[in-house]
């Protein structure tokens, strides 16, 4: 059985991490060594980026971790916060139960209530699972009109209405514009928001492949959003805007403006990213013809019991919700990002 050591990533591993990430078939545009920067300049959380190398120095399994401390919803180590995918990936099984066990005992070190991992198949049979969450991927045809017949029609007419209402996109430079749309969004949710800096150092830790794609009407913004490329991938990840993207079905058409663009520059998957059952992000993706992938969360207790319901279904945050709205929006834009950051 060959041997592998257990390091952690310092700045003289970032090349081979992700040369190894780009490679591993297992491994997703959330296994980057980039997310080290974001988890720990964004958030503050300690990391812990875990590989498995042989003799030879050659990485074979890779594991991004990162600590969310919070007096309200607990103590955690998770593969990885605010990301869709996480968890182990390993070109080989030795070299994934390196990473596992060390894992493991890293989160029985730190007292953690549990540790979780975020995988898109099952990974651990005997550890706790959650049906919360499915994620959207369909592949994309070479071909712009193919991708768009094969959306269903009552979808399909709502793109139309975009392009008939004259609303153009744009590749933006910089995130600005793009935060002012996120922010109406997420404050008309009722959910609290990343600050402006978060997505500024997301452009600027993954340059290229971090894109700000733009909707505009009569020379307005009218909503935004911040995708991902990986490999044949790519995944919009970050989006808003506000009641006038509704009306004019701007956000239907920008959806289709990433589709039609990443197809037209060689992509093979669009990845819609995560929503959680019985949501209405879930239908609206459904409605695309994206079928829903359940996704693998793997959590092992340590401290805790049990897993608390740490989102926005349970009916204990409803009220919190409601009040959230109330905010002013600059008042929301400024408490957000204290409150967010204890997610994950």
């Amino acid at each position: 059985m060959p041997h592998y050591t257990v390091g952690l990533m310092g700045s003289q591993d970032r090349a081979r991490w992700d040369a190894f990430v780009h490679r591993c078939p297992d491994a997703t545009f959330f296994h980057r060594a980039g997310w080290q920067q974001i988890m720990e300049e964004s958030f503050s959380h300690p990391t812990w980026f875990m590989y498995a190398a042989s003799a030879q120095g050659d990485i074979h399994a890779v594991l991004p971790l990162a600590q969310v401390r919070s007096r309200l919803f607990g103590n955690t180590l998770c593969s990885l916060p605010f990301c869709v995918y996480g968890g182990i990936a390993a070109d080989n099984r030795d070299a994934a139960d390196a990473v596992d066990q060390a894992a493991q005992r890293l989160a029985a070190r730190l007292q953690v209530d549990h540790l979780e991992y975020r995988h898109l198949r099952p990974h651990h049979a005997s550890w706790l699972h959650r049906d919360t969450y499915a994620t959207f991927r369909k592949r994309l045809h070479a071909d712009e009109q193919t991708n768009m017949l094969a959306i269903p029609r009552k979808q399909r007419a709502m793109v139309r209405k975009g392009m008939a209402a004259g609303l153009i996109s744009i590749v933006e430079a910089g995130t600005d514009r793009f935060f002012d749309c996120y922010a109406r969004s997420m404050h008309h949710l009722g959910t609290p928001m990343f600050n402006r800096r978060h997505f500024k150092l997301l452009q600027q830790v993954f340059a290229d492949d971090c894109e700000v794609l733009g909707v505009e009407h009569g020379g307005r913004t009218v909503c935004a959003v911040l995708s991902f490329r990986f490999r044949e991938q790519i995944l919009p990840y970050y989006g808003g805007g506000g009641e006038q993207a509704r009306q004019l079905a701007a956000n239907d058409f920008m959806y289709w403006e990433v589709m039609r663009r990443a197809c037209n520059a060689g992509y093979t998957l669009f990845d819609f990213g995560r929503s959680k059952y019985g949501t209405g992000s879930f239908a609206f993706k459904k409605n695309w013809g994206f079928e829903p992938e359940p996704l693998h969360y793997d959590y092992q207790l340590h401290r805790a019991r049990h897993l608390k319901e740490v989102q926005p279904l349970n009916p204990h945050y409803r009220l919190m919700i409601k009040a959230w709205r109330m905010l002013p929006l600059s008042w929301a834009n400024l408490i957000g990002p204290h409150i967010v950051r204890q997610l994950g």
